[in-house]
């Protein structure tokens, strides 16, 4: 199999508020990352389920893929080859399924569009936006773009599809990101602004991101937040980010910052559930990654 990566927008709720919003990032096959899955349980490179995932991600032709969608709305393809269609037109940022875009996004809107039994048009919207918003950057440039998608922040007006997007922004996003967080006062804006940089690939995250899952209470984060940074470490996911997510839990464990029961789940506390999200995301354990990732790495920040 062709060793490639994606991140991919599929159908969650484990980072975002609004279920019908959720985005999956997924990752198979880079040799200097750790493979990384929100949908599958230990996702691995060469299996059937990732194979079917890069297979959508491979294709160039953008009729295709529009076709695949129509098939999962008709019930004749998996539903969830549907937000993966979406994820692969968003990367080949086409003007005229741009603007196929725009138009389901609007029939959708008007519940003039029909899903399967027990699934929802509405879960597309989001990376249907992405499919547009990157069309604008192909039009309009990274700096437009990522300067209207940061005023969205304060005012909330914005969703999956746009952190997606402002994922792939690259270090200049991520800078805005971590220095946005760093100067709000309000917790909610700070939380706001560190699930938004968890969507970045970019490795100069990693020294902020670590600080803030071993003291969270430090940055004015409350603690069961510190998650996002968590999620944001194994999603860069470089050598030198399972290390520093190891550290910062025995910085945090020896600390006592996630002992409080309130934030036990399941019979578990904060740092067990936490430690089978790692395995769960990455099909291995931080060491595991550690013995298998390379120790040099360039600088990453995804802005295809």
């Amino acid at each position: 199999m062709t060793r490639v990566w994606a991140a991919v927008m599929l159908l969650a709720c484990t980072r975002w508020a609004h279920p019908a919003e959720g985005q999956v990032l997924i990752r198979v096959g880079d040799p200097a990352r750790a493979t990384y899955s929100e949908l599958h349980e230990g996702l691995r490179a060469g299996t059937p389920a990732a194979d079917s995932v890069l297979g959508v991600l491979h294709e160039k032709q953008p009729v295709q893929l529009w076709r695949r969608l129509q098939a999962a709305l008709r019930g004749d393809a998996p539903w969830n080859d549907a937000p993966l269609t979406l994820t692969r037109l968003a990367e080949l940022r086409d003007r005229g399924y741009a603007d196929s875009a725009a138009r389901m996004t609007e029939r959708i809107e008007a519940g003039r569009v029909e899903a399967p039994p027990g699934q929802d048009p509405a879960d597309l919207l989001a990376p249907l936006r992405a499919v547009q918003l990157e069309r604008e950057r192909a039009v309009r440039g990274d700096a437009p773009v990522l300067k209207d998608l940061l005023a969205l922040v304060p005012s909330r007006r914005y969703g999956v599809g746009d952190a997606w997007v402002l994922g792939r922004l690259g270090r200049a996003a991520s800078d805005s990101l971590q220095a946005r967080f760093l100067a709000a006062e309000d917790p909610e804006l700070k939380v706001r602004y560190l699930t938004l940089l968890s969507f970045s690939a970019d490795t100069s995250a990693i020294p902020l991101l670590s600080r803030v899952y071993a003291a969270p209470d430090s940055f004015g984060v409350p603690v069961r937040y510190g998650s996002r940074a968590s999620d944001g470490l194994l999603w860069i996911g470089t050598r030198a980010a399972m290390t520093a997510l190891l550290d910062a839990r025995k910085q945090a464990r020896a600390r006592g910052v996630y002992a409080d029961p309130a934030l036990s789940r399941g019979g578990y506390d904060f740092l067990a559930n936490d430690s089978s999200a790692v395995i769960s995301r990455t099909g291995k354990w931080l060491t595991a990654w550690l013995a298998e990732l390379p120790a040099q790495q360039q600088r990453v920040g995804p802005s295809p």
